[in-house]
């Protein structure tokens, strides 16, 4: 069992201050709960109910424990199972005189402490933190496993509708740095291309790919020829914003060299080249008439 430790000291004072801006109490809830999380020895996360009744500022287990008996019932109105979520446990404790005591305690779940949570006082100022902490949390994994379940026409579709976003975001900082026109948009583009894939342009990218002339690469990519270039296509649009890069030379580099360390990266995890990744026969306006029926 690993526990995941809390890089400061005196984070629950800071927590409860006043006078604490947005972005101070998001951080300081994360590495609040995220100090007392633990992994066990299947890679799956717990918490302990004793550590988050503390965090949560209830000094007797008695009040807590009706939180539990509240939260267990919800879990079981939900239709989950709530052994699955509250696990419960016993623990021995030292005591004065070398005595030891045997403690009541559970193994929560994410699941579980979100509806601890919900079920809390809310007159806390750390349950209103609490709750969108775990509800943050519980929907990421919801959207991670939602992802993970998917077949890879699914994963196509979802990759390519966040590339078209993407890529409006990432023509938006082109041409803050002065990509003014289509041709200089095109040329830009095109070396990120030649970065992710070897030297290839977006022209022979194309022809590898047997496609017709009306026929967009994107649209024929697998879902993780589309991850690499979705990857290539937001760490451009970033680094262009933070380093305030300007002049359509220096954005087409950036664009270069970021799109080659995507590739360097592949290599480095021993992933295959885009390049030599099989072009799908189905593309994605097929894959979204079917979806249509």
């Amino acid at each position: 069992m690993k526990k995941i430790e809390d890089d400061s000291n005196n984070i629950y004072d800071k927590l409860l201050a006043k006078a604490l801006t947005e972005d101070e109490q998001n951080s300081y809830t994360e590495t609040l709960f995220e100090s007392i999380r633990y992994i066990n020895d299947y890679g799956e996360e717990f918490w302990f109910a004793r550590e988050l009744q503390t965090a949560l500022e209830y000094t007797e287990w008695r009040n807590f424990k009706k939180v539990i008996d509240r939260a267990k019932a919800s879990c079981a109105n939900s239709a989950n199972a709530v052994s699955d979520h509250f696990v419960e446990i016993n623990k021995t404790i030292p005591m004065p005189k070398n005595a030891e005591k045997e403690i009541e305690d559970y193994e929560l779940s994410r699941y579980a402490c979100y509806l601890i949570v919900q079920n809390a006082d809310p007159r806390k100022r750390v349950i209103a933190l609490g709750q969108t902490y775990f509800a943050v949390k519980t929907r990421q994994q919801e959207l991670i496993e939602n992802y993970d379940s998917l077949d890879e026409d699914l994963k196509r579709l979802a990759i390519r509708n966040e590339m078209k976003v993407h890529n409006k975001s990432l023509a938006e900082a082109a041409k803050m740095a002065g990509v003014d026109t289509p041709r200089d948009y095109a040329v830009f583009q095109n070396r990120g291309y030649q970065g992710l894939y070897g030297g290839l342009s977006r022209k022979e990218i194309h022809e590898r790919k047997g496609l017709k002339k009306s026929q967009d690469i994107l649209d024929y990519m697998g879902s993780t020829e589309l991850a690499a270039n979705l990857f290539r296509a937001t760490q451009t649009d970033e680094k262009i914003r933070k380093e305030y890069i300007t002049g359509k030379e220096a954005a087409n580099q950036m664009h270069y060299e970021v799109g080659k360390k995507v590739r360097q990266t592949i290599r480095e995890l021993g992933g295959t080249m885009p390049e030599n990744l099989p072009t799908p026969s189905k593309g994605i306006k097929q894959i979204e008439q079917e979806q249509k029926k």
